[in-house]
């Protein structure tokens, strides 16, 4: 199983540190860095902006937001950050939430799997150097081919429902989940082993971010318990943390309380269940976990409070590596 790193561009980091995260991959020599499109960057900006911080770490950008950026505005974008990092660039596609996108940019979530499926088939042509023209039920281009070189890097699917694990088996290079325990990650390896079989081609990778604190002090907790809160009321999360023991809190979210009271609603251990968290034997035990759920990926989210770029927890995961 493969460690890589992820700056998720989250609200309770600064947006310093994010960069600090990814130059402190690359010094570790982590595989990969993934760059999430959040709150804060623009996942490509900030892409571009470690890059010319780094050496060598390749990297994927996302997952974004299909019902967002169309497949010229992502794989031109990928092709640009690729040509100035000098390195290959990947993209993870997804489908987002109600609250980014029609909250947020006012675009409509409308068949988001089918935006999703055509999505990846309409940025994997444009990945290829070739003019395109694709004709979708939601999603269209025609006439554009690439002007720089195609960015080399894989092609990705977030999905956690039935429809859009079928994308991901039948369309992706990799899978990934966020915040899962490994009992979820092992359910999902089935569903993923299941589709593909169903589309006749090898299952793709899977990977997983999954939130880190090694010996965590009080500030590093606090932010990973913060940063499941974010996630409570958003459509797709709210069943796998009610598989987790999360449900008081889920309940609450839905009833629109607000973001203390799902807080002090979470179990204490919250972190512990869907997270890499305590001293390096506790996460060697649950990294074992995760791989023996069939993660062939663990994306290291680190907790930066407390522990500035994730230093102490980056250092002892390179050493599991």
């Amino acid at each position: 199983m493969e460690l890589s790193v992820v700056v998720a561009s989250r609200p309770n980091v600064t947006p310093q540190e994010d960069i600090e995260v990814g130059v402190m991959a690359d010094r570790l020599d982590f595989g990969e860095l993934w760059i999430g499109e959040g709150w804060v960057w623009d996942a490509f900006v900030l892409a571009t902006n470690i890059a010319l911080r780094t050496d060598r770490i390749p990297m994927t950008v996302g997952p974004i937001p299909v019902s967002v950026r169309d497949p010229v505005m992502i794989a031109r974008a990928a092709a640009s950050t690729a040509a100035v990092a000098g390195r290959p660039v990947g993209v993870a596609l997804g489908t987002s939430s109600v609250r980014s996108v029609e909250g947020a940019h006012g675009r409509s979530r409308r068949r988001p799997v089918t935006a999703l499926s055509e999505s990846v088939q309409a940025v994997r042509a444009l990945f290829s150097g070739d003019q395109v023209d694709f004709d979708g039920d939601v999603i269209s281009t025609h006439g554009y081919r690439l002007r720089m070189d195609p960015p080399g890097g894989p092609i990705t699917v977030a999905a956690f429902g039935d429809r859009a694990i079928e994308v991901a088996a039948s369309r992706a290079d990799r899978m990934v989940l966020d915040l899962v325990s490994p009992d979820m990650a092992a359910d999902f390896r089935t569903r993923l082993d299941a589709a593909a079989t169903r589309a006749g081609r090898p299952a793709p990778r899977l990977a997983a971010w999954i939130p880190a604190a090694v010996d965590p002090d009080p500030d590093s907790y606090e932010q990973m318990m913060w940063s499941i809160v974010g996630y409570l009321e958003v459509a797709g999360y709210a069943e796998m943390f009610q598989a987790a023991g999360f449900g008081p809190a889920v309940e609450l979210a839905s009833t629109g309380a607000d973001r203390q009271a799902l807080h002090d609603a979470l179990p204490s251990d919250a972190a512990y269940r869907v997270g890499l968290v305590g001293d390096t034997d506790t996460v060697r035990t649950q990294l074992a976990a995760y791989a023996s759920a069939g993660l062939d990926e663990v994306v290291v989210v680190p907790a930066t409070a407390g522990d500035p770029a994730g230093e102490r927890t980056l250092t002892a995961l390179a050493t599991l590596r």
